[in-house]
Protein backbone atom coordinates (compact mmCIF):
# COMPACT_ATOMS: atom_id res chain seq x y z
CA UNK A 1 0.00 0.00 0.00
CA UNK A 2 1.15 3.26 -0.90
CA UNK A 3 1.30 6.00 1.32
CA UNK A 4 2.77 8.75 -0.64
CA UNK A 5 -0.78 10.72 -0.64
CA UNK A 6 -0.84 10.92 2.74
CA UNK A 7 0.98 12.38 5.44
CA UNK A 8 2.44 10.45 8.55
CA UNK A 9 0.69 11.81 11.12
CA UNK A 10 -2.62 10.03 8.50
CA UNK A 11 -0.20 7.28 8.73
CA UNK A 12 0.16 6.43 12.01
CA UNK A 13 -3.29 7.12 13.88
CA UNK A 14 -4.52 4.12 11.66
CA UNK A 15 -1.08 2.22 12.39
CA UNK A 16 -1.22 -0.50 14.89
CA UNK A 17 2.53 -1.07 15.14
CA UNK A 18 5.26 0.34 13.87
CA UNK A 19 8.87 -0.70 12.88
CA UNK A 20 11.68 2.21 13.41
CA UNK A 21 15.10 1.34 12.50
CA UNK A 22 14.71 -2.40 12.08
CA UNK A 23 12.76 -2.72 15.47
CA UNK A 24 8.90 -3.51 16.12
CA UNK A 25 7.41 -1.42 18.86
CA UNK A 26 4.03 -2.03 20.26
CA UNK A 27 3.99 0.89 22.36
CA UNK A 28 3.71 4.36 20.91
CA UNK A 29 1.47 7.35 20.80
CA UNK A 30 0.63 10.54 19.79
CA UNK A 31 -0.98 13.70 20.47
CA UNK A 32 -0.65 17.61 19.50
CA UNK A 33 2.58 17.67 20.78
CA UNK A 34 4.55 14.69 19.30
CA UNK A 35 5.27 11.03 18.81
CA UNK A 36 6.65 8.60 21.51
CA UNK A 37 8.14 5.36 20.61
CA UNK A 38 9.10 2.28 23.08
CA UNK A 39 10.81 -0.72 21.69
CA UNK A 40 13.15 -3.52 23.39
CA UNK A 41 15.99 -4.31 21.29
CA UNK A 42 16.78 -7.38 22.87
CA UNK A 43 17.00 -6.56 26.49
CA UNK A 44 17.38 -2.72 26.24
CA UNK A 45 14.51 -0.84 26.22
CA UNK A 46 14.64 1.81 23.24
CA UNK A 47 12.81 5.39 23.26
CA UNK A 48 12.51 7.89 20.53
CA UNK A 49 10.56 11.26 20.72
CA UNK A 50 9.57 13.29 17.99
CA UNK A 51 8.18 17.03 17.50
CA UNK A 52 5.03 17.60 15.90
CA UNK A 53 7.24 19.50 13.36
CA UNK A 54 9.47 16.50 12.86
CA UNK A 55 6.86 14.28 12.03
CA UNK A 56 4.91 16.96 9.75
CA UNK A 57 8.44 16.97 8.15
CA UNK A 58 8.68 13.37 7.29
CA UNK A 59 9.49 12.10 3.90
CA UNK A 60 8.00 9.01 2.31
CA UNK A 61 10.24 6.79 0.48
CA UNK A 62 7.79 4.82 -2.46
CA UNK A 63 10.68 2.86 -3.45
CA UNK A 64 11.72 1.96 0.56
CA UNK A 65 8.32 2.32 1.65
CA UNK A 66 8.77 3.89 4.50
CA UNK A 67 8.72 7.47 6.29
CA UNK A 68 12.08 9.41 6.45
CA UNK A 69 12.28 11.10 10.13
CA UNK A 70 14.88 13.20 11.30
CA UNK A 71 14.72 13.70 15.16
CA UNK A 72 17.23 15.32 17.39
CA UNK A 73 19.48 11.94 17.39
CA UNK A 74 19.57 12.14 13.30
CA UNK A 75 17.75 10.42 10.47
CA UNK A 76 15.40 7.00 11.37
CA UNK A 77 13.42 5.27 8.87
CA UNK A 78 9.82 4.58 10.17
CA UNK A 79 7.58 1.87 8.60
CA UNK A 80 3.84 1.90 9.71
CA UNK A 81 1.76 -1.24 10.14
CA UNK A 82 -1.45 -2.71 10.60
CA UNK A 83 -2.27 -5.76 12.27
CA UNK A 84 -4.88 -8.22 12.12
CA UNK A 85 -6.53 -8.69 15.36
CA UNK A 86 -9.06 -11.92 16.40
CA UNK A 87 -11.70 -12.58 19.29
CA UNK A 88 -12.41 -15.62 20.99
CA UNK A 89 -15.83 -16.07 19.72
CA UNK A 90 -16.33 -18.67 17.12
CA UNK A 91 -18.23 -18.13 14.46
CA UNK A 92 -20.51 -21.11 14.87
CA UNK A 93 -21.33 -19.90 18.35
CA UNK A 94 -22.70 -16.51 17.04
CA UNK A 95 -24.89 -18.41 14.18
CA UNK A 96 -26.59 -20.29 16.49
CA UNK A 97 -27.29 -17.91 18.81
CA UNK A 98 -28.85 -15.26 15.42
CA UNK A 99 -31.09 -18.71 14.32
CA UNK A 100 -32.51 -19.10 18.32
Amino acid sequence: MSESNQTLRAALETSDMLEIDGLHAFEFSMDEKGLFIQAMDGRAEKRWNFTAAQIDAAVFNDQLQSWLLNGDAGEHRLVCLSAFTGNNNDDDESEVADEA
